[in-house]
């Protein structure tokens, strides 16, 4: 039986990578047929099929936490002698690794926009070696934005670089009972049955870009428009209440705090719309989540889930978020329920087309490719 080995610092613990992988490794350990050892330092135990090897971490000083993770990786991968390497992390080299990121470097100079530190220089150090030195076979991108700043980064075969999203579970959003979720949400919050729901949900309320959606909101106030604006998550609560006030949405604004999983997936199914204009985000979970649920969405174009946003379709694409007017204009339409629940269909099929079915077998595919192609090699 051919050994894989993955590779990722933290497994199946909180974070979309870390849950991403699990899903992934799992999914391919049932199905592909393939002996399947985790490289990590920390994990969420999985399937009995899946072996867990824990990598040491130096964390002290900073700058080897990425070096060291790198360096004992090798020594392991070595060791064992794998037929397939996939890691989702930045190591000396692999067969396959996916971008869940940008590249480190581009990602402190062009987003956070602050110098590079001793340890953002050694795990840049680590990426390009492993990019440009590693026999990396295949690039594996989470979106088509995530897929550009990597071929403007670094100058490889843009063949070497796919795109493959990530994938939904349709089950967490399928309910005949949908009216009654959005009866008992709407009891909870205080909320009027005719009143449009906008929901917003994030852990970072200014990243995710809640101080433009709230400028746009206040444009359609003062036009008389009814909505309530449900804010999920955690973050500066003070100031976007103050913004609030200021705005004269005070009113139609709740902040929810931080929900489980299971709520989250409750206020998807109660809302009607879905709005996030990041000033950066990879792929952004939320939207393929929100679209599940039958949620047309309004998101940014700096946003890598803008791959599955038709315009006008299933959702709108917002290039300028300081154009309050055109921002408004858009959630305008969707306030609109019979504009709104033709794109609400539209957002589920697009949802549909993006399980985790859909993205297990695009990646059994590769490691396929990758395996027969060195396979045939070694029989020449």
């Amino acid at each position: 039986m051919q050994k894989i080995a993955v590779v990722i610092p933290k497994y199946g613990l909180v974070g979309g990578a870390e849950q991403f992988v699990a899903e992934l490794t799992s999914r391919l350990a049932m199905q592909a047929g393939y002996d399947f050892h985790v490289l990590t330092n920390r994990w969420q135990p999985g399937i009995n099929k899946i072996k867990f090897h824990k990598i040491p971490i130096i964390i002290f000083p900073k700058y080897l936490t990425t070096l060291s993770f790198a360096y004992f990786t090798e020594r392991r991968i070595k060791k064992y002698n794998f037929s397939l390497v996939h890691s989702h992390e930045r190591i000396f080299w692999t067969d396959i690794f996916t971008l869940h990121g940008i590249p480190h470097r581009y990602w402190v100079h062009n987003i956070r926009r602050k110098k590079m530190s001793l340890y953002d220089l050694a795990t840049a150090w680590v990426e390009r070696k492993m990019v440009t030195q590693g026999n990396c076979q295949k690039f594996v991108a989470v979106s088509n934005l995530t897929r550009d700043i990597f071929l403007q980064e670094y100058n490889i075969d843009p063949q070497r670089v796919t795109v493959i999203h990530p994938g939904v579970h349709l089950n967490d959003y399928a309910t005949t009972d949908k009216k009654s979720i959005r009866a008992d949400i709407r009891k909870e919050y205080g909320l009027c049955d005719e009143e449009p729901i906008i929901l917003f949900a994030s852990m970072n309320f200014e990243i995710k870009g809640l101080d433009a959606i709230m400028l746009a909101l206040a444009k359609l106030k003062a036009k008389h428009q009814s909505f309530k604006l449900l804010v999920a998550g955690k973050g500066n609560e003070k100031k976007y209440n103050q913004l609030a006030r200021e705005a004269n949405i005070a009113d139609d604004v709740i902040f929810t705090g931080t929900l489980s999983k299971e709520k989250l997936i409750r206020l998807y199914l109660a809302s009607d719309m879905y709005v996030m204009l990041s000033k950066f985000d990879t792929f952004g979970m939320v939207v393929l989540e929100a679209m599940a649920a039958g949620l047309p969405v309004i998101i940014s174009s700096n946003v890598g889930a803008k791959d599955i946003v038709q315009e006008g379709e299933n959702g709108f694409i917002i290039n300028d978020t300081s154009d309050a007017d055109y921002i408004s204009s858009k959630i305008g339409l969707l306030l609109d329920q019979n504009i709104r629940s033709s794109m609400a269909k539209s957002a589920y099929y697009t949802a549909t087309q993006n399980t985790w079915d859909n993205v297990t077998s695009k990646y059994k595919k590769i490691y396929e490719s990758i395996l027969l192609t060195r396979n045939l090699n070694k029989s020449v």
